[in-house]
């Protein structure tokens, strides 16, 4: 092969894999969304939803992003002859004590984040927003959306994304690339996003591609990924790009130090978030010495 070919091409004349991952992103991010743009905007309008921090519009715009990462993985694995389970998220470990650790963890952390808001002054709670069964429904709405972004996010930025660029430049390099992405998607494209909110995307963001060597799957990224959100906008009502969550369990005000609360990007941008990030790794490191099971790109 020439020079220009190997830049694309390996010795068996298969794409490299830092252009599947390109490759790969770019339909999930832009391809995809453009390609049905049209019919999105029709659904939109059809089902009235406003542009609210609800669980209804997440969970439309998230269970979009659910597919378009679905149908690419899928279409990758096909053309690698491998099962879309084989990047991180074996359906046989989908209820394994994984993605529950996950959850717990994502509960506990902001849990502990909400209680230091409150104590330090930065968020006031005054009683329950909802009463009676109206608490019930709007907690499994919220449920079912964040359940819906865990299982996207994950899937479009830390199944085959990862695993591709882990193939192509190595493990840390990758999570690295994904972190700044990730952070990147967010800074340009959110309301009112600084640099502490940048700071904890990328924190996490690495946390959860360190998950996947350490236990042997995306699952407890995952858990993690759905508990952790749905305490945010459910049960804290913190605020996100300067909305508030439609449907929170507490009437809640955020007024204090924004170092504390994070201002209009809620609990992300909150210093509280750095010292809990730091136990949570903790927490992997001695929790898993080692993957689970053999685990490769």
């Amino acid at each position: 092969m020439d020079a220009f070919a190997r830049l694309f091409l390996n010795d068996d004349r298969r794409l490299r894999f830092i252009w599947r991952a390109v490759i790969f992103f770019g339909l999930v991010t832009f391809g995809l969304p453009a390609l049905t743009a049209p019919l999105v905007e029709r659904a939109l309008n059809q089902l009235h939803l406003k542009p609210e921090l609800s669980a209804e519009a997440i969970a439309f715009a998230e269970g979009l992003n659910l597919v378009f990462a679905f149908v690419c993985t899928a279409i990758f694995a096909w053309l690698e002859r491998r099962s879309i389970g084989s990047y991180g998220l074996p359906l046989r470990r989908a209820l394994a004590w994984d993605t529950w650790e996950g959850f717990i963890a994502g509960i506990v952390m902001a849990g502990a984040v909400a209680i230091g808001m409150v104590m330090l002054g930065g968020m006031q709670v005054h009683g329950l927003a909802l009463t009676g069964s109206a608490v019930a429904l709007s907690a499994l709405a919220w449920l079912g959306a964040n359940l819906l972004v865990g299982l996207a996010e994950e899937l479009w930025f830390r199944a085959y994304f990862l695993r591709a660029l882990w193939r192509s430049i190595g493990f840390w390099p990758a999570s690295i690339v994904i972190a700044l992405v990730f952070a990147a998607l967010h800074y340009f494209f959110k309301e009112g996003e600084n640099v502490w909110d940048v700071i904890t995307l990328v924190s996490l963001s690495m946390l959860l591609c360190f998950t996947v060597i350490r236990t042997g799957t995306l699952w407890f990224a995952v858990g993690f990924h759905i508990a952790f959100d749905f305490m945010q906008f459910f049960v804290i009502g913190t605020p996100n790009g300067g909305l508030a969550p439609v449907g929170r369990m507490f009437n809640v005000t955020f007024n204090g130090p924004v170092w504390v609360n994070g201002g209009v990007l809620g609990t992300e941008a909150s210093f509280l978030m750095y010292p809990a990030i730091a136990l949570l790794w903790l927490y992997v490191l001695v929790r898993y010495p080692r993957a689970s099971e053999p685990l490769s790109p």
